[in-house]
C-alpha cells in the first residue's frame, strides 16, 4: 500500500495481501477486495463491495457493486448495484449504473450504460448510448454469438440485439426495437407494433 489509505472501518473491510492500492484510495464499510487486484489512485470504494482479481483504474468510484477478473478503465462510475462479470474491459470515461451486468466484453471510452441493462459477449466502440432495458440476446440455445457496436451509435430502451450482429457507426436504434441484421453507417432502425385503441374499454377491464 501507497500513502493516504483512508478505511471508514475496519473491522468490516478485507483487503488481499495479494491487492496493490494506489494512492488517496477512500475504502468505505463492508468492502471485500480479494485476490491480486490492483487499486488505481483517488479511487473510492462504497459499501458493499466485491472486488476479485481485477484492476481498477485512478478515479473510479464504485458503489455497491460486484467486479470479477475485469480491468476497468480510468474515471469510471460504476453501481450501485452493478455486477461486472469475468473478462470485461472498459477504457476511460465510462459510466455503468444501477442493476447492469456486463460479462465477457469490451465497453468503449465514453459510453453510458446507465441502468437494467444486460451486455453479454458484445465489442461496444466508443461514446455508445445504451438505454434501460436493453438486452444483448448473445445465446441461441446451443451456444454464445458475440455483438459488435461500433462508434456514437445510439441504443434505445427496451432494445433486443439478437447476435450475430453488427450495429454500425452512428446508427440509431430506436427504444422497443429487436434487432436481428446488421445496419449500416447511420441508418435509423425501429420495429415497433402498432397498438390499437378501443376507447372507452378500459373501464370494462378494470372492473
Amino acid at each position: 500500500m501507497k500513502k493516504n489509505i483512508k478505511i471508514f472501518d475496519k473491522k468490516s473491510v478485507f483487503i488481499d495481501e495479494k491487492a496493490k492500492l494506489g494512492d488517496n484510495v477512500v475504502i468505505h464499510e463492508n468492502v471485500n477486495i480479494s485476490g491480486e487486484c490492483e487499486i488505481g489512485d483517488n479511487v473510492e470504494i462504497f459499501g458493499c463491495t466485491l472486488i476479485s482479481n481485477s484492476k481498477i483504474g485512478a478515479g473510479c468510484k464504485i458503489v455497491a457493486s460486484f467486479i470479477e477478473d475485469s480491468q476497468i478503465g480510468e474515471n469510471n462510475a460504476i453501481g450501485p448495484f452493478a455486477r461486472i462479470r469475468p473478462n470485461t474491459k472498459t477504457k476511460a470515461n465510462v459510466k455503468i449504473g444501477n442493476f447492469v451486468e456486463i460479462k465477457n466484453s469490451s465497453i468503449g471510452e465514453g459510453c453510458k450504460i446507465a441502468h437494467l441493462a444486460y451486455v453479454g459477449d458484445a465489442d461496444v466502440g466508443k461514446r455508445v448510448n445504451i438505454g434501460c432495458g436493453v438486452i444483448f440476446v448473445n445465446y441461441d440455445g446451443k451456444q454464445k454469438h458475440r455483438t459488435k457496436v461500433c462508434d456514437d451509435a445510439f441504443i434505445g430502451s427496451n432494445c433486443n440485439l439478437i447476435a450475430p450482429l453488427c450495429i454500425a457507426e452512428k446508427s440509431y436504434i430506436c427504444a422497443g426495437t429487436t434487432v436481428t441484421q446488421s445496419t449500416q453507417q447511420a441508418d435509423f432502425v425501429i420495429g415497433r407494433v402498432v397498438p390499437t385503441i378501443k376507447p372507452g374499454r378500459g373501464e370494462k377491464y378494470l372492473k
